[in-house]
């Protein structure tokens, strides 16, 4: 394991590496209260390179209790051409696992943020949050990542904006504590759809687009 700025490498077995989207929750048998969720964010040798906020006293070396993967990840359509990744409040770390992925089936990829984003591919083109209406136009798969509690501002401006038509498949990364990893069904985690409301621990945390709209 490489502790780094909120990135760490993990080594496990093949069937533990969460998709793009999906969680593990990491313990070090402290006593910490609340296990961490490790997010996939690219490959490595005999395990993946993980966003993890809380894991700052890790150190390399240290054995972790692992339990996953849990969640719903990200869905990435193979006929997807023209790819935007939306960084709406905080890092990208957890969009850039679906970028080696874009990369593979041809897909223009544009990582959109106010955050700034090391090491990433030639072919990834890197975009402001204020061109976020020009990449709608543009994009037919759009990833954002978003706290959930800015959801209402991701819906007044698309709402605004008049954008997401038909035509473009969202999805939507809610970020929020997911202590419980779908056991306890606490409600900690619970995000408010259309018409009922989910847990993100394992309904999401990554919805459709629609379902929040």
């Amino acid at each position: 394991m490489h502790t780094g700025t909120g990135q760490i490498r993990v080594s496990c077995p093949a069937n533990l590496i969460p998709t793009p989207g999906q969680y593990l929750l990491a313990s070090d048998r402290s006593e910490a209260p609340l296990p961490v969720p490790l997010f996939y964010t690219d490959s490595a040798p005999q395990g993946f390179i993980a966003a993890a906020s809380g894991a700052a006293s890790w150190s390399p070396g240290l054995t972790l209790h692992l339990r996953g993967p849990l969640g719903r990840g990200f869905s990435l359509s193979p006929a997807a051409r023209k790819i935007g990744l939306v960084a709406f409040d905080d890092s990208p770390a957890r969009l850039r696992g679906l970028i080696r992925q874009a990369l593979e089936q041809d897909a223009a990829v544009v990582l959109v943020g106010n955050s700034s984003s090391d090491h990433l591919p030639d072919d990834v083109e890197v975009q402001p949050l204020s061109v976020l209406s020009d990449i709608l136009e543009w994009a037919d798969f759009v990833a954002f990542d978003i706290a959930r509690e800015n959801l209402h501002q991701l819906k007044e401006r698309l709402g605004k904006q008049n954008r997401l038509t038909a035509g473009i498949d969202a999805q939507v990364f809610v970020r929020t504590p997911v202590p419980c990893g779908g056991i306890a069904e606490c409600g900690v985690c619970a995000v408010t759809l259309t018409s009922e409301w989910k847990l993100a621990c394992k309904d999401g945390p990554v919805f459709d687009w629609r379902e929040l709209a």
